[in-house]
């Protein structure tokens, strides 16, 4: 049986016990730096593993309810060295996230929860309102002495190594069981995709560790190859972008990652000051992907950097999943972001037909080709469709997960599937697409397609327009979907017989240049453009303050979340 990832950090432990392993970046404490050699996290991770096995048998949930930092990297060490199962999970107070922690927390039913000593007393009044764990055990606290009475217990292939909960953006988080296999397989495909090198290749982040890309980037990556992941907080990010990118001129070979929302964000934060001194020319994968990619933020953040030293060929858009693990496609290394305009209408009807003339058009952002797994876009019919049709994108290969935690329904529905002359399961996404030239083009959500009068119509297309409509309007804070509408002749509010179709509804945040704009005036534009463009009529423009349109943990518009909240009367 081949060893699992998780193997390799005592083997590196065993062979570069010196070399740097994982480097937290504080910016939001001391401003230190805290390194953990490949040494040093093994003994703290067989420390713990001591300390939790005491606690808890195989199979036993361990949430982990800490801050970004070194103790976050020892926790989910140790949890797979005991051969329990982690919920990454993240500290009470994270704004906007509370219902999601309570929600994960209550449906992993943690035996364990581990935290730090800075971030007890917020867990336990988290815990006085939740289902109470066995045990509360600070990681920072286990003396390392423990090390020494640990005996190996070698990981198989199909023990669940954690529970990764989706960020949630059409429904209620689910917890999706990741076996040892197959955070092996995707850290694997992810490393030849990338080609790093052993030893000299380094991983730069600001991701959150609860997040899929965040986990397997930033803690998995590097045990590949006895790498170093250089990390610090999201919030330090947010705060100064500028951090980020400092960050990755530290390195010769160095590797990153994040949502659109990021590059479009640093690209716009930045100052001409602040790229004094900055050198990316070290930047060899900038993996773009868990939201839509647009060709703006690419050439956005091009421009900006270009001279940094950024090569362009370093922008990578790739597509992947929770249900997955985490990665399914990737452009290659050193290929250019191939992006391409499709005519809006045919796209509409199924169809991905290049744009050749002045109609309308929709750009869209290759996310590459798999590798080590399969990738078919499937109809209505269970069947294959050839390149240029749109249908939904299946996935297979030996990263797909299992199950949703206790959910047997749900999980013989996405990952159950069955391809017409194809043998084995596979992994329903949710998500539309279309395969040109090879590529694989996501086209957006199944459940977000907003339908009226029996057209198609992508949400994400009529949220671009109306971000361009009007500077009041903020960017990246726009959530397009469709309400049922009044069947014709009934006391608007009546029980409705039958459907009239759909209409459309538009939510936007205030931008702060727009902050003393009239509301009219902003509308009558969103409507205008949105007539234009897409020839459909907005039945309702609400225009909000900051931080009402819900996002995911990923930064993705939520907007299901965001339907509730209009329904329910929410928004302000």
């Amino acid at each position: 049986m081949r060893d699992m990832l998780i193997a390799r950090v005592a083997r590196w432990a065993r062979e570069i016990p010196e070399a740097p392993a994982y480097t937290f970046v504080d910016h939001l404490g001391d401003g230190s730096r805290r390194t953990l050699t490949w040494g040093g996290a093994d003994l703290r991770a067989r420390a713990l593993a001591v300390r939790l096995r005491e606690l808890a048998g195989p199979g036993d949930r361990v949430a982990v309810l800490a801050p970004q930092g070194l103790d976050y990297v020892v926790a989910m060490l140790g949890v797979m060295y005991a051969r329990l199962v982690a919920v990454p999970l993240f500290a009470p107070g994270l704004p906007g996230h509370a219902e999601r922690l309570a929600g994960a927390y209550a449906d992993a039913g943690p035996l364990v929860v581990l935290t730090t000593t800075a971030a007890l007393p917020g867990v336990t009044d988290f815990l006085a309102t939740a289902p109470a764990p066995k045990h509360v055990l600070c990681v920072d606290t286990v003396s390392d002495l423990l090390a020494d009475e640990w005996e190996g217990e070698p990981a198989g292939p199909g023990d669940l190594a954690y529970l990764q909960y989706t960020s949630g953006s059409t429904r209620a988080p689910a917890g999706v069981e990741i076996t040892h296999a197959n955070l092996t397989a995707n850290a694997t495909q992810l490393w030849e995709v990338f080609r790093a090198r052993p030893r000299t290749s380094v991983a730069a982040l600001w991701l959150p560790l609860f997040h899929d890309m965040g986990l397997v980037a930033t803690v998995a990556m590097p045990m590949m190859g006895g790498n170093q992941a250089a990390f610090m907080d999201p919030v330090a990010f947010v705060m100064r972008p500028v951090r980020w990118l400092r960050l990755l001129s530290e390195f010769g070979d160095v590797f990153t990652g994040g949502p659109n929302f990021a590059y479009e964000y640093t690209a716009a934060r930045v100052s001409p000051q602040e790229k004094e001194g900055l050198d990316l020319s070290g930047v060899r994968v900038m993996l773009n992907g868990a939201e839509p990619v647009r060709p703006g933020a690419i050439e956005a953040f091009d421009a900006a950097f270009a001279g940094c030293g950024l090569r362009p060929e370093a922008h990578t858009p790739a597509y992947g999943l929770a249900e997955a693990t985490v990665f399914v496609t990737a452009t290659g290394r050193d290929e250019r972001p191939v992006v391409t305009a499709f005519d809006r209408d045919a796209l509409r009807d199924g169809r991905a037909v290049p744009s050749s003339g002045p109609g309308p058009r929709s750009t869209l952002v290759s996310c590459g080709r798999p590798h080590g797994q399969l990738v078919r876009v499937v109809g209505p019919d269970g069947r294959a469709r050839p390149d240029g049709e749109v249908g939904e994108v299946w996935v297979q290969g030996p990263n797909v997960a299992r199950a949703y935690w206790r959910d047997p329904g749900r999980s013989a529905e996405a990952f159950g599937a069955v391809l017409e002359g194809a043998d084995g399961t596979w992994l329903r996404t949710g998500d539309l697409g279309v395969l040109h030239d090879g590529r694989l083009y996501v086209t957006g959500r199944i459940k977000d397609l907003v339908i009226v009068d029996g057209r198609n119509h992508y949400p994400q297309d009529i949220e671009v327009t109306v971000q361009e409509a009007h500077p009041a309007v903020r960017r990246d804070r726009v959530a397009a979907f469709a309400v049922p509408g009044e069947p014709p002749g009934e006391p608007p509010g009546e029980p409705r017989v039958a459907s009239a179709g759909e209409r459309l509804v538009v939510v936007a945040e205030r931008s702060r240049l727009g902050l003393d704009a009239d509301a009219g005036e902003v509308g009558r534009a969103v409507r205008a453009a949105v007539w234009k463009y897409h020839e459909l009529s907005v039945h309702d423009f609400v225009l909000t303050g900051a931080g009402a349109v819900p996002r995911t943990s990923s930064g993705k518009i939520a907007r299901r979340a965001c339907l509730r909240a209009y329904l329910e009367g929410a928004l302000v």
